[in-house]
C-alpha cells in the first residue's frame, strides 16, 4: 500500500500531465480539420448536393477495374456539349454557327470525361484516405480516450475510499488507469508523427488538379484553333448579294391625297372597337426621348361614342392603359378616353 499511497497522495482527483494534454489537443484539432476538409473537397468537386451524395456513395475500385463508365452523374461540362450537338446538326452542314456548335459540342463533351477522371482520382487517393482515418485511427483514438476517462474516474472514486477497500482493488484500478493512457498516448503519438501521409493524399489532390487542368487547356486549345480557322474561312469566301423579291403592287383605289401625298383613312362608324379599319400610317418623325408612355397621333381621330379620345396629327397622347391589342386608353389636354392603335405611333411603350 505504501507504493500506491506515495503515487495518489491524498484524494485529490487524477490529473493528466501537461504532454498528454497538449497531444490530445493536437489530435482534435486534427478530427476537426480533416473532417472539414473532407466535406469541403467534395463540395468542390460537385456543388450539386445530389451529385455530392452520390460521389460520396462512388466504389472508385470499380471504377478503376472498368465496371463502371462514370461517377454515377452528368457532369455539368457534359450536359452544355450535348445541348450544342443537338442545336449544331438542326442548324445543318450549310451553317458556320452549326458547325462550330458541333466542334464546341463534342469539346465539351471531353471536358466532361476529364472532369469524371478528376472526381474518381480524387475520390481514390484523398477523400478515401481521410475517411478511413476519420472512421478507424481517429475513432480508435477517441475510444481509448473514453476509456482512459473511465478509468480515471473509476481510480479516483477508489482512491478517495482508501482505507475503507482492499489496497489490491486500488492498486488495480491504479494500473488500468496507467495502462489505458500508455494506449492513449501511443495512439496519439502514432497519428501525429504520421501526418506525412495526409501530406501524401494533399499532394495527390493537388496532382489530380493538374491533370485535370493540363487536359482541359489542351482541348480547349484545339477547340480555339478549330473556331479561329472556321472564322479565317468563312471571312475569305465572297459574301452571297442579297437580292429582294420584286414587290406586288396593290390597287389603293382613290383617296384624298393628304398628309403630305399619303392617302387619309376613312372611317367606318359601325362599333366603338374597329379593330379591322386600320389605315396606312404616315411614316413616323422623329420625336426627342419623353419620360413618360405616350403615342404621336398619325392621324386626325373623330369619337363616334362615349368614352372616346378625339385627337388630330401630329399630337402626343400620354398612354395610360391598353384595352386589348387594338386599342389604347389615353389622355391628352386633360381629358381621358379609348382610341384605336392603328390610329397612332408609340413612342415610349407602358411598362410591362
Amino acid at each position: 500500500m505504501t507504493l500506491v499511497s506515495e503515487k495518489v497522495g491524498g484524494a485529490e482527483g487524477t490529473k493528466l500531465d501537461d504532454d498528454f494534454k497538449e497531444m490530445e489537443k493536437k489530435v482534435d484539432v486534427t478530427s476537426k480539420a480533416v473532417v472539414e476538409v473532407l466535406a469541403r473537397t467534395i463540395e468542390y468537386l460537385q456543388p450539386n448536393p445530389a451529385s455530392r451524395a452520390k460521389l460520396s456513395m462512388l466504389n472508385t475500385v470499380s471504377k478503376i477495374r472498368g465496371q463502371v463508365k462514370n461517377p454515377g452523374y452528368p457532369q455539368s461540362e457534359g450536359l452544355l456539349g450535348e445541348c450544342m450537338i443537338r442545336h449544331g446538326k438542326e442548324l445543318g452542314g450549310e451553317s458556320n454557327f452549326g458547325d462550330a456548335l458541333l466542334d464546341a459540342g463534342e469539346s465539351m463533351k471531353c471536358l466532361a470525361e476529364v472532369k469524371d477522371s478528376l472526381d474518381i482520382e480524387v475520390k481514390q487517393n484523398f477523400i478515401d484516405p481521410l475517411q478511413n482515418l476519420c472512421d478507424k485511427d481517429l475513432k480508435e483514438i477517441q475510444h481509448h480516450l473514453k476509456k482512459l476517462e473511465g478509468r480515471r474516474l473509476d481510480f479516483d472514486y477508489k482512491k478517495k475510499r482508501q482505507g475503507k477497500i482492499p489496497d489490491e482493488e486500488l492498486r488495480q484500478a491504479l494500473e488500468k488507469f496507467e495502462e489505458s493512457k500508455e494506449v492513449a498516448e501511443t495512439s496519439m503519438q502514432n497519428l501525429l508523427e504520421t501526418d506525412i501521409e495526409q501530406v501524401s493524399q494533399l499532394s495527390a489532390l493537388v496532382d489530380a488538379q493538374l491533370e485535370y487542368h493540363r487536359q482541359a487547356v489542351q482541348i480547349l486549345d484545339e477547340l480555339a484553333s478549330k473556331l479561329k480557322r472556321r472564322m479565317r474561312e468563312a471571312s475569305s469566301r465572297p459574301k452571297r448579294e442579297y437580292k429582294p423579291k420584286p414587290r406586288e403592287s396593290f390597287d389603293l383605289g382613290e383617296s384624298e391625297q393628304s398628309n403630305g401625298g399619303f392617302p387619309t383613312p376613312k372611317i367606318s362608324a359601325s362599333s366603338s372597337f374597329r379593330s379591322s379599319d386600320k389605315p396606312i400610317r404616315t411614316p413616323s418623325r422623329s420625336m426627342p426621348p419623353l419620360d413618360q408612355p405616350s403615342c404621336k397621333a398619325l392621324y386626325d381621330f373623330e369619337p363616334e361614342n362615349d368614352g372616346e379620345l378625339g385627337f388630330h396629327e401630329g399630337d402626343i397622347i400620354t398612354l395610360t392603359n391598353q384595352i386589348d391589342e387594338n386599342w389604347y386608353e389615353g389622355m391628352l389636354h386633360g381629358q381621358s378616353g379609348f382610341f384605336p392603335l392603328s390610329y397612332v405611333e408609340v413612342l415610349v411603350p407602358l411598362p410591362q
